[in-house]
């Protein structure tokens, strides 16, 4: 287990020492998410869309934020 820590902390150390930075793909937005979880729907996995104000369903604010980040068509 020590190595392997000690074989992680030194990858850290050589990545920041070289300036390389990690390059994440930006997440897929709220409404990516939606459109794949009807398309899943449709294709009868069983899920259900969560109602609205239940636990783990977006927020009207989620919805505004999104809105602000939506391409233009």
């Amino acid at each position: 287990m020590r190595g392997r820590c000690f074989l992680h902390i030194a990858q850290q150390i050589t990545n920041a020492s070289s300036g390389a930075k990690e390059h994440r793909m930006p997440k897929k937005g709220l409404y990516a998410n939606i459109h794949a979880k009807r398309k899943r729907i449709a294709a009868g996995s069983g899920e259900k869309m969560r109602k609205v104000g239940s636990k783990g369903a977006p927020t009207a604010k989620a919805f505004k934020k999104s809105a602000k980040t939506a391409k233009k068509k």
